[in-house]
């Protein structure tokens, strides 16, 4: 899987997770600045990668990302 496939579907996690519009999220989009997401959203999330891509990310790892990107990043390594 190329980075592009993975943020697209990294995107529609994040869109259903938090109730946003797609195209409002980007790879230098902050969790909590820019999507309005809270600590108990970003552990959501988490559980939401690790189900989608069947990896398990470490608690202390998952509280870390702060960008989309990082997050991204981090998922292609396991993937």
């Amino acid at each position: 899987m190329d980075k592009t496939e993975l943020f697209n579907k990294v995107k529609a996690i994040i869109a259903e997770k938090l109730a946003i519009d797609e195209d409002s999220i980007r790879l230098d989009s902050y969790f909590m600045k820019d999507l309005k997401a809270d600590s108990m959203d970003i552990l959501d999330l988490v559980s939401g990668f690790e189900e989608e891509f069947d990896i398990t990310i470490p608690d202390e790892k998952g509280r870390t990302f702060e960008t989309v990107g990082q997050a991204v990043d981090f998922l292609a390594t396991l993937i």
